[in-house]
């Protein structure tokens, strides 16, 4: 399904966060032009046909190859160069959160019991102690790996074609909610409490990352055609937890009209309202709604998975979380449930193949909880000290998020090639690598490049900052890249960079960024072909 074209006003307020590959609500800046750095080889002429295209008529293109072995450079292009990443810069904040929590590490979510407890009845509170856990079993398989989409269910108002993972997303709390009924208690005198005082959520990182998500902090919203036009349009909607309510009005039109649907909500987020059309032959289309305040939500999301497991809570399921009555600790208050994530490799592998933006500003605030901060910013210096281990050049980087969506965003190809190097030189050098979208096959570069020769040997995290270009009647887009490895033979990976800074679509239309997205992908395969010896 082509997206339909948003008025000029729409634009405004939606382009600024495209997504799949993108980098949401970048503020495009103007690039310095330096001379290219001496290049070992003439640039493949398939490459230059791709830089010489109108969309790059002002633009600049980064290029850059690399033997992590023998370090020998084969292909260099403004390598020490700034450019603006996207979400490529999440290559940086989820190595340092890999690396600072292991592979290996997982989440336990604990409930306590705070009070006496008289046969089946807990006289006090039953608090649950968040711990920064992504997906809080929401996306976790029966095998343990976590569940992903090629375009993720948090872009949905941006993107068309984003779809859900089958899994229930209020998994974790009924486990929970189970494990306290198997716990003997029946009843509950008291309240029951959401402890998020882990971190402080940083409005300077946007998406805001909390201690306790559910769901990824939204409420999806499935609307699907009506029998033919003229009907109202049908609607699926999830997770459902008091108070929140979804009306919609969207009307079923003539098959292959434009669907149209848009989102409203109340100040609090809790009644949501949907308008707009779709039509009759359209696949269903998603959308979501913020969650403003996680904590209330999750703690009635609670008290109603207990009353479902057979456990009676005194306390209304709806309000606000009581803070006020957290303990100072929990000695003494026995644990009487706690769900265990999946490893956080799972969860850096979701983050790196969707490009997921809440996952790795959390990152940055679970690093600053590793050094026992409350303050997200805390964890920066964390990450900086985990650069100079990996051997990158930290002053050709800067980041002031971990999703690479802050204005401040940075980096340079050859400290891409850093990072990506130190990986390969550790025993998790191929977990990690997996763990990138792979062309051709799954991510965000699941629809690249499916049938060429490089299909499943490049392994690169992609990135995207576009903005409305209100002037032109067109989109902006500052940064398109990826950066990554590129199997030249087996068992043999260089290290890459490509992406180009400056380029313009044609029109206001998304599929125009898609376009210079499937263009840097195709300059990606290129370069392996290249490394590989073919033509």
């Amino acid at each position: 399904m082509s997206p339909s074209v948003p008025s000029r006003s729409a634009r405004r307020h939606t382009v600024g966060t495209l997504c799949v590959l993108l980098a949401v609500g970048v503020v495009i800046t103007g690039l310095v032009q330096a001379a290219p750095s001496t290049t070992p080889r003439a640039i493949d002429p398939r490459i230059a046909a791709v830089m010489r295209k109108p969309d790059y008529r002002h633009a600049q293109w980064g290029l850059f190859r690399q033997d992590p072995r023998t370090g020998k450079v084969t292909e260099s292009r403004y390598a020490d160069q700034f450019f603006i990443p996207g979400s490529a810069a999440k290559l940086f904040s989820v190595s340092g959160t890999w690396h600072t929590l292991g592979s290996d590490h997982r989440f336990v979510t604990p409930v306590h019991a705070v009070g006496q407890r008289r046969n089946a009845t807990l006289k006090g509170d039953l608090d649950l102690v968040a711990q920064g856990d992504l997906t809080l079993g929401g996306r976790t398989r029966k095998d343990g790996t976590v569940a992903f989409t090629t375009i993720d269910h948090t872009y949905a108002n941006d993107v068309p074609g984003a779809t859900l993972t089958p899994e229930n997303p209020l998994a974790g709390i009924d486990q929970l909610a189970r494990q306290v009924r198997q716990s003997g208690i029946r009843r509950v005198d008291g309240d029951v409490v959401v402890d998020a005082r882990l971190f402080q959520p940083d409005p300077g990182l946007d998406p805001v990352p909390t201690p306790l998500i559910v769901n990824d902090n939204v409420i999806d919203l499935l609307t699907t055609p009506g029998a033919e036009a003229g009907t109202p349009a049908g609607l699926e909607w999830r997770p459902k937890v008091a108070p929140y309510h979804v009306t919609s009005s969207v009307r079923t039109v003539a098959a292959g009209k434009p669907s149209d649907i848009n989102v409203s909500s109340s100040p609090d987020g809790t009644r949501i309202q949907l308008s707009g059309t779709i039509a009759a032959d359209s696949a269903p289309v998603l959308r979501v709604s913020a969650v403003k305040d996680p904590n209330a939500f999750g703690r009635t999301a609670l008290i109603e998975a207990l009353q479902r497991a057979g456990v009676e809570v005194r306390a209304k399921a709806v309000g606000r979380n009581p803070v006020r009555q957290l303990p100072r600790s929990y000695k003494g208050a026995p644990t009487v449930a706690r769900y265990t994530s999946p490893a956080y490799a799972q969860y850096a592998k979701l983050i790196l193949k969707v490009s997921h933006n809440l996952g790795a500003n959390l990152g940055i605030c679970l690093m600053a909880t590793s050094a026992g901060s409350t303050n997200c910013n805390d964890g920066f210096p964390v990450l900086a000290k985990f650069l100079d281990h990996a051997q990158v050049d930290r002053k050709a980087v800067q980041l002031a998020d971990g999703r690479g969506g802050n204005p401040a965003d940075r980096t340079t190809p050859r400290a891409m090639a850093q990072i990506l190097t130190y990986w390969q030189r550790t025993p998790e050098a191929r977990r990690f690598r997996t763990s990138l979208p792979i062309l051709g096959v799954d991510g965000t570069l699941a629809d690249s490049c499916r049938n060429c020769p490089s299909r499943g040997k490049v392994f690169a995290k992609t990135g995207t900052a576009a903005g409305g270009d209100l002037l032109n009647d067109r989109l902006a887009v500052g940064a398109e890249t990826t950066a990554g490895y590129l199997e030249t033979r087996k068992g043999h990976f260089d290290v890459f960079f490509a992406g180009v800074n400056g380029a313009a679509t044609p029109t206001a239309d998304i599929t125009g960024v898609l376009t210079i997205a499937n263009d840097v992908a195709d300059v990606a395969a290129y370069l392996q072909q290249q490394a590989a010896g073919g033509h």
